[in-house]
């Protein structure tokens, strides 16, 4: 990356036009931001990401967290909840509550969010929940909103994101449970609903995070996120949706690695597509429908195991690239990660990154501070120069599903990854304290605690939960309301949200509900070719 000289100059920004390629901040292309005044008005929402063990447990570590300063929430699920079994399944209930928390059914989203103020303001800011989910994520938030219902939250108070992005986990993370068209079909009918009823809420987060992780460079994660956006834009269209009606509540969501200011121009590349992409490749007149809106995540996979406190230094950079970059929303990892989810001490120092590079640099009160930068604004063009080939190539091929399909995004991260992990074991790619500056063993070994879930206790939890709701519950009202997700899934004109909401308050489970799907649409495997 650069000029052998490291030095940039007018010449490598040739061309340049303020108003084309930059604009003021909260104007087209939204290079500069999607907000005029940007921090100055409003920090980014600081996003914890958290769960672990049973919703008792969880909803401790929120309240502890929100305690703390933090001004949003961000649920991470378990294993089984991910692929959409419940905790007394027999192949997978020693993950129970290993690696995220365990939601069986309403009752698990009503622990978990107990005291919680769906609608109101903690910290000076209007509360906010992310779920970190994909293939389930529709009964999943089906609970959410069953449970706001009950709670006397109208639906279009609430704020927050469901994950909800199926293509990456075909690309990357691997977490899928159906084949693509019906898993594209779920994401469109959560679309759909939100637009009419859950006005803002976001109703996908368009992930990038997870190629990066899963080995990918920047433009690729760049190209390939850009191309899944485009495919859902595409699919709500093709259902008969105006663009324009939904386009500005889908939402983005970064990694944001070690290479400090290619971090930033990515950021400020993606903006500035975005904005190109919906205004002249899909027609949108509304400037929300332009505005690319993010949450970023500082990178899991740079933390080191050895020498816990330097990933305190990684994240922080990482954290400031995200905040210089102009994201909207932050989770900023906790250094002792590498080993198992993160301990109360370490979660805390992760927020506090946060809040000394809101409140003690004085990045905030600047919008957009590397604007103009020869080196920045040069590396910005280049980002977007390979990002756009990626796609050029994407809509030969024949859009994103297609390439998914024949394995293209997945061969380019996985020669990616390879070439990195080469150049690592070289030397070239320096770690301190991993391939460069090594201490001797004796004094690399660190004494942090590891916080360790007791999988036994939360399974024997859940499965007392589970036959004390299918004792009592009303078992013939659950066989009608999954009978009528049966139906639905037989006609793609019927949208599937009203049917998992009746299922959810009927106290249906999440794998009473999943299987339903499975019986009507099976399971994907992935072409072993590819």
């Amino acid at each position: 990356m650069g000029r052998e000289d490291g030095i940039y100059r007018p010449e490598d920004v040739g061309g340049f036009d303020y108003t084309r390629d930059l604009g003021e901040p909260g104007t087209f292309p939204y290079t500069r931001g999607p907000h005029p005044e940007m921090y100055r008005k409003r920090l980014w929402t600081m996003r914890q990401f958290a769960g672990f063990g049973t919703a008792e447990e969880t909803n401790k570590r929120f309240k502890y967290l929100l305690s703390r300063g933090q001004t949003g929430l961000s649920v991470a699920f378990d294993l089984p909840t991910l692929y959409g079994y419940d905790s007394i399944n027999p192949d997978y209930w020693y993950e129970t509550g290993r690696e995220g928390v365990a939601i069986d059914s309403l009752r698990d989203m009503a622990i978990l969010l107990d005291g919680i103020p769906l609608d109101g303001v903690i910290n000076k800011e209007p509360i906010s929940v992310s779920m970190t989910i994909n293939s389930p994520a529709a009964p999943i938030w089906a609970m959410f909103l069953a449970h706001a219902e009950a709670r006397g939250v109208a639906w279009n108070t609430l704020r927050g994101t469901i994950q909800n992005d199926i293509l990456k986990e075909y690309i990357a993370q691997k977490e899928y449970i159906y084949p693509p068209a019906p898993s594209m079909r779920l994401v469109v009918d959560t679309i759909e609903f939100a637009t009419r009823y859950v006005s803002q809420w976001n109703p996908v987060s368009i992930s990038g995070y997870h190629i990066r992780e899963a080995g990918a460079t920047a433009v690729q994660e760049l190209a390939f996120t850009l191309a899944d956006g485009i495919a859902y834009v595409e699919a709500c269209i093709a259902h008969g949706m105006d663009v324009d009606s939904f386009a500005g509540r889908l939402s983005f969501f970064w990694d944001i690695h070690n290479n400090f200011f290619e971090e930033i121009a990515k950021l400020r590349a993606a903006r500035r597509m975005w904005a190109r992409i919906m205004r002249e490749r899909f027609g949108a007149k509304n400037p929300k429908s332009w505005m690319l809106r993010t949450h970023s995540q500082t990178a899991g996979v740079s933390l080191a195991p050895k020498e816990l406190e330097n990933n305190i230094v990684r994240v922080s950079l990482q954290a400031l690239a995200a905040v210089l970059g102009g994201t909207q929303s932050l989770h900023t990892n906790s250094m002792d990660e590498v080993w198992g989810l993160p301990t109360e001490r370490a979660v805390h120092t992760a927020l506090r990154t946060q809040q000394i590079i809101a409140h003690e640099t004085g990045v905030s009160e600047i919008v957009d501070p590397l604007a103009g930068s020869y080196f920045v604004e040069s590396l910005t063009d280049t980002m977007e120069r390979g990002a756009s080939a990626y796609i050029k190539t994407i809509d030969t091929i024949g859009g994103m599903m297609r390439a998914i399909e024949i394995g293209y995004p997945q061969k380019e991260i996985a020669d990616a990854a390879y070439a990195y992990k080469q150049a690592e074991d070289a030397g070239k790619n320096m770690v301190v304290g991993v391939n460069a500056l090594v201490l001797p063993e004796k004094e690399a070994k660190d004494a942090t605690l590891i916080l360790k879930v007791d999988a036994k206790r939360a399974h024997e939890v859940q499965k007392a939960r589970l036959e004390e709701i299918r004792r009592t519950r009303n078992n013939e009202r659950v066989r009608y309301a999954l009978d009528a997700i049966r139906r639905a899934a037989q006609n793609e004109r019927d949208n599937l949200m009203p049917h998992f909401i009746e299922a959810a308050k009927a106290y249906a489970t999440l794998q009473e509900m999943c299987d339903v799907l499975r019986e009507e649409w099976g399971e994907y495997r992935e072409n072993e070719r590819i």
